[in-house]
């Protein structure tokens, strides 16, 4: 197994090394990014028989129908020799300045995010805490309710909070808050792959374009641009795009190219592929189910086989990287590394797949977080 770990000082740029995904939702309402699903139950009532009418019985109105259901890819199994790949590989993350992984245990992680602690649910944590109850219960804010990824929950506070705080990655500020379905803005483990994003764009001495599907509040777009990309930032949610400006603002990168798109991330692709665009470093960050602005239907395992498909034909003639990133733990790496696998050897290069962990504060333990796949061409060509 190779381990590799995210260095203190790995984002350029910063003075004291402060280093280190999903459209994620900030609040009801978010689109594709860790959409909710919830249920409802009607309870049943009795009612006296009807009396038989001779009237044939009215049309039921038909139900909308769903948006067509994208086709897998077809044909014949490629060449898969073409491409190498390593696996499984553990990416970490050790935490900055600005966030730690305080403990975890008994179903729960203890984290500091900025001048917040916080305790929130996490199905990985099997193991027993590191720290007495005492310290756990000076938290200031604890998620309670659906420990789900896509369920409803509420924060209980130990003390009147702000609305939002701010945070620093690197030259990137950007605010937090605390949302309905847990998360506050920001995926730390993904530091590894923006790390790598960065100095994969400097390293290139040339102009870069990046795209970045279900881009959530807009960190590794602010990030991409800080180092000189341009950058195409889509999330289906105006809430998320709106977050996302608010980080520009905060970091002071208004003058950047970056272009902010409110649209089902499908159908973006699609368009660009049609159009023949071409990108140099695509990431593709998606949640498990989700909506687009228009009641597009997200489902990552119906769906990915044709959004990778789609982004490999984006993909200049001169890429640097594919970076995919899936919170669905309850699946394996391996099953989104043959897909990736399948899908890009007719590219050449390389692929590395496996999990990104966050690495405990003051501690030698791990947490998994989520599965990835990243794919970069042989010697900077395919």
């Amino acid at each position: 197994m190779k381990w590799i770990s995210t260095s203190e000082g790995a984002i350029a740029g910063t003075a004291a090394g402060r280093a280190a995904r999903r459209q994620v939702d900030p609040g009801a309402g978010i689109g594709h990014h860790r959409a909710h699903h919830c249920r409802r139950i009607f309870g049943a009532k009795t009612l006296s028989r009807p009396p038989i009418s001779r009237r044939p019985p009215a049309d039921k109105p038909k139900p909308a129908p769903e948006p067509p259901r994208l086709a897998r890819p077809r044909g014949l199994l490629p060449d898969l020799g073409r491409i190498r790949s390593t696996w499984p590989v553990i990416l970490s993350t050790p935490g900055w300045e600005d966030f730690a992984l305080i403990d975890m245990g008994e179903g729960e992680k203890l984290e500091r995010y900025g001048e917040m602690t916080i305790v929130r649910p996490e199905p990985q944590a099997l193991g027993s805490r590191r720290l007495p109850p005492a310290q756990w219960a000076k938290a200031d804010a604890a998620f309670t309710g659906d420990v789900e990824e896509e369920g409803p929950g509420r924060w209980r506070f130990e003390r009147p909070l702000p609305e939002s705080w701010q945070m620093r990655l690197g030259n990137v500020r950007f605010a937090c808050r605390f949302t309905s379905f847990r998360h506050v803005g920001i995926f730390p483990e993904q530091v590894t792959h923006w790390t790598h994003m960065q100095e994969r764009i400097r390293a290139a001495r040339r102009p870069v374009k990046v795209l970045n599907l279900f881009g959530y509040t807009g960190i590794a777009s602010l990030l991409a641009a800080e180092a000189g990309a341009q950058v195409t930032h889509v999330d289906a949610s105006k809430k998320a795009i709106a977050w996302a400006r608010e980080n520009q603002a905060l970091s002071r990168l208004d003058d950047k190219p970056i272009r902010w798109i409110c649209e089902d991330a499908m159908k973006f692709v699609a368009r660009e592929a049609r159009r023949g665009s071409r990108y140099d470093i695509i990431l593709v960050d998606p949640p498990k189910y989700g909506r687009g602005p228009n009641g597009e239907v997200w489902d990552i395992f119906r769906d990915l086989p044709e959004m990778l498909t789609l982004c490999r034909d984006l993909l200049s003639d001169e890429p640097l990287d594919l970076i995919l990133t899936v919170y669905a733990m309850r699946a394996s790496f391996v099953a989104f590394q043959e897909l990736a696998r399948e899908i890009l050897a007719p590219r050449g290069g390389q692929l590395q797949s496996g999990e990104l962990v966050l690495t405990e504060a003051g501690g030698d333990r791990a947490l998994s977080t989520s599965l990835f796949c990243r794919w970069q061409p042989d010697g900077g060509k395919p």
